[in-house]
């Protein structure tokens, strides 16, 4: 059942920190964690440190948080918000970490990054530019919300100028990751409110019509330096490629689907979960593994009792992909287990199936490891 998170208090939002409600964490502990990121990236130009990217400072506040149940956000001033209070408690996480940065990775000037990346419109109109600008956030609170990923990604490409990669970079995705929500983005909600809403004869364009000139304002995923996904293949355990059609393609997905809930192993399966480096198994589907299948608190990595952990919590998806290529030459060298994968990363460590899925592309070939449906998905449309 999906919690609403629409509406929450202050307490309700931080009794779901304390519950690991995955629902509550992804949208409002890590929607705060975008919001301070966004504006001392601004002040630090953070994504360009070391160790500085969203999810490495995200991580390590909230299991530094997890470490004592949150008992530092339940001790903040009566008057002050808990989105006030988590934003300041970020700033003196990075602020402490920067003081370990070396000089030579010492700040760029905010301006000095926007006039190096600052985005040109192929409609030179100041007007049409304040406008087209304001239709970008327009679109971001109506659909997504303010501190969403979507808004963020939306905002960084359209307003503020980055490329796909150094979006990716910043916000702890791949750049086909990018590009899948950009592409979504686009053909769902992006084009249709632009050739409802945005009136471009306005400013003098009227031989053109309103989605063409949204569309030479708006930079393509080719000029954005975005990844093109490419195409999907089924690869055997001899590492022969094979093509298959669609109908085969749902039939042998269809038989290596990881069931949405688990409570019980046959003798050769084992649990596939997402963890954390120190291994405090507290939530989500690692306290399953801990309560069920003999995950150890303590230890983070590899097999453990009918369990197998894949830390997630240590950065963005980069850091994870060592985790799961060493997790896929395990399954291979046991054929005689079958390897259950949940949706790992996808909870409590704040990434969607489209970042998360295109690591676990090798698996394919793994006949012994099932993957969750929502990775299915992804895969299947690369």
């Amino acid at each position: 059942m999906t919690t609403n998170t629409t509406q929450l208090t202050d307490d309700e939002i931080l009794e779901g920190f304390r519950n690991a409600n995955e629902h509550i964490v992804k949208d409002y502990f890590y929607g705060y964690c975008r919001v301070a990121y966004c504006i001392y990236d601004k002040r630090y130009d953070l994504q360009h440190k070391p160790g500085m990217d969203f999810f490495s400072l995200a991580h390590e506040y909230y299991l530094a948080l997890c470490k004592h149940n949150f008992q530092q956000l339940e001790d903040r001033k009566p008057s002050m918000s808990l989105k006030t209070w988590m934003v300041n408690g970020f700033r003196f996480l990075l602020l402490d970490k920067l003081k370990y940065v070396d000089k030579e990775h010492r700040f760029e000037s905010f301006e000095a990054r926007q006039e190096r990346t600052h985005i040109g419109f192929d409609v030179v109109d100041n007007e049409f530019a304040a406008d087209f600008r304001h239709t970008i956030n327009e679109i971001c609170l109506k659909f997504y919300g303010r501190d969403s990923k979507n808004s963020i990604i939306l905002q960084m490409l359209f307003i503020e100028g980055f490329k796909g990669k150094e979006i990716g970079a910043q916000l702890g995705m791949s750049a086909s990751a990018v590009t899948q929500r950009y592409n979504k983005m686009m053909h769902n909600v992006v084009v249709p409110y632009f050739k409802r809403y945005f009136v471009a004869n306005e400013y003098g364009a009227s031989p053109m019509s309103r989605s063409d000139v949204m569309c030479e304002a708006m930079p393509s995923p080719m000029s954005c330096d975005f990844g093109m996904p490419k195409m999907a293949r089924m690869v055997d355990m001899d590492g022969t490629g094979m093509d298959y059609n669609t109908e085969d393609m749902d039939r042998i997905t269809q038989q290596r689907i990881t069931p949405e809930w688990i409570d019980s192993l046959k003798e050769n399966e084992v649990f596939v979960f997402g963890s954390n480096l120190a291994g405090m198994h507290g939530g989500g589907a690692a306290r399953v593994a801990r309560l069920r299948f003999g995950a150890i608190m303590g230890q983070g990595v590899g097999m453990q009792g009918q369990s197998y952990g894949i830390p997630t919590m240590q950065g963005g998806v980069d850091t994870i992909r060592p985790y799961v290529d060493e997790f896929i030459n395990y399954a291979k060298a046991h054929p005689e287990k079958h390897f259950l994968v949940t949706p790992i990363g996808c909870g409590i460590a704040g990434f969607e199936p489209e970042d998360i899925a295109p690591l676990f592309e090798e698996a394919r070939q793994a006949q012994n490891v099932s993957l969750p449906e929502s990775f299915w998905k992804v895969l299947k449309g690369k």
